[in-house]
């Protein structure tokens, strides 16, 4: 085993993690080693070492993809390039189409994260309200929207679940969406997601499971009539 810190057991697992991605040369779209091999390299317990990875994940350094790995990201969405077959998907499927899929999908997703949350997912699932609150740039918005829409999937603590999300998302990312045209720099502080967010995530923590249901429609259809006039 190899440590890159002299005294793994008092090092912030979170700067062990950066400084073993920055000195093994990772580049962007680069694949880490599976977890329990970061874990001996590291000197770090798996459960450190996830807490870790959820860190990095949510500041935009990595993304991850069940049954595919760890990935190393340039701290945007864009750099999550849908696969081959996803993009062809994508092409295929109007942005329409695209928001019917997450309406039929999605809300199932949230009733079962209200049955089976974590702690864990439930505060992963918080920040990434609160951060969306806090964003400066549409982009930022964009980026937290991202994670606490996934935060949802990973509640449900279902891995075929969670991996329908991610290939969910993937097509989401290469539809042909057009221009959007924003008429500010940032949300407002009224922006109607934030309180649909709230909704979803409110239910979801009071293991309400018909409440998150409805929740989650209830903002994809709000999401869709912003889009296109109609739920």
């Amino acid at each position: 085993m190899v440590l890159l810190d002299p005294d793994p057991q008092t090092a912030d697992p979170v700067a062990l993690l950066r400084r073993f991605i920055t000195e093994r040369g990772y580049e962007r779209g680069g694949k880490l080693p599976p977890e329990r091999h970061l874990s001996d390299e590291l000197g770090l317990s798996r459960a450190t070492l996830r807490k870790a990875l959820d860190a990095l994940e949510r500041d935009g350094l990595i993304w991850r993809h069940v049954g595919k790995g760890t990935f190393v990201s340039d701290g945007t969405a864009a750099a999550r390039a849908p696969s081959g077959a996803m993009v062809e998907l994508g092409r295929q499927l109007t942005p329409f189409r695209m928001m019917r899929a997450r309406l039929a999908i999605e809300p199932a997703i949230a009733r079962e994260a209200a049955v089976n949350a974590s702690g864990e997912t439930l505060q992963k699932m918080q920040r990434a309200v609160e951060r969306a609150k806090a964003a400066t740039t549409w982009k930022e918005y964009e980026e937290q929207d991202d994670i606490f829409h996934r935060s949802v999937a990973e509640a449900a603590d279902n891995l075929l679940l969670l991996a329908l999300f991610d290939q969910l998302n993937e097509v989401r990312r290469a539809v042909a969406w057009g221009s959007v045209t924003r008429e500010s720099a940032r949300p407002s502080p009224d922006h109607s997601s934030f309180a649909e967010h709230d909704a979803i995530s409110a239910a979801i923590a009071a293991r309400d499971a018909g409440a998150a249901y409805e929740a989650m429609r209830r903002h994809l259809g709000s999401v869709s009539r912003r889009l296109f006039g109609e739920a």
